[in-house]
C-alpha cells in the first residue's frame, strides 16, 4: 500500500497555515511536510521534502501563485500543484486554468481541498 499523500504548504498567514497542517494532518492518507510562508521558498522546500502536492495561496506578498508554480514545477516536475485563494475571482480563475491546477476557494472548507488534494495526487503521473 502506498505512504500518504505528501504535501507542501505554501501560505503566508501563519494562524491559517498552521491551522491548514493541523486540519490535513488529521486525515488518513495526507500527511503535511513542510510549510512555508513565501512563494520563493516553495520550490526549495517541494525538493527538500519530496512534496507530491503542493498547495499554494495564490495571492503570496513576494510572488503570485502563477510563479510559485512556475518554479515548483522546474524544481519538482513530479509534483501536483492546488492554488488556494480567498477571492477565486477572475483573475485567480484565470490563472489556475492557464496552469492546469485546481483552485480552491478558502471559505470552502477543509473536506473541499483535501478532495483537491487527493485528485490532484491521483492525477499527478498522468499529467
Amino acid at each position: 500500500m502506498a505512504g500518504p499523500i505528501r504535501v507542501l504548504l505554501v501560505e503566508d498567514n501563519d494562524v491559517y497555515r498552521e491551522s491548514l497542517e493541523f486540519l490535513l494532518d488529521r486525515y488518513d492518507g495526507i500527511e503535511v511536510v513542510r510549510a512555508v510562508a513565501l512563494g520563493e521558498a516553495a520550490a526549495t522546500a517541494c525538493a527538500e521534502s519530496g512534496a507530491e502536492v503542493v498547495v499554494i495561496d495564490y495571492r503570496l506578498p513576494d510572488v503570485d501563485g502563477s510563479v510559485t508554480a512556475e518554479e515548483v514545477r522546474q524544481r519538482c516536475p513530479e509534483a501536483a500543484i492546488v492554488f488556494l485563494s480567498a477571492s477565486a475571482g477572475q483573475e485567480e480563475r484565470d490563472a489556475a486554468r492557464s496552469a492546469g491546477v485546481a483552485l480552491v476557494r478558502k471559505d470552502e472548507g477543509i473536506d473541499i481541498l483535501v478532495g483537491a488534494v487527493r485528485a490532484a495526487s491521483s492525477g499527478r503521473s498522468a499529467g
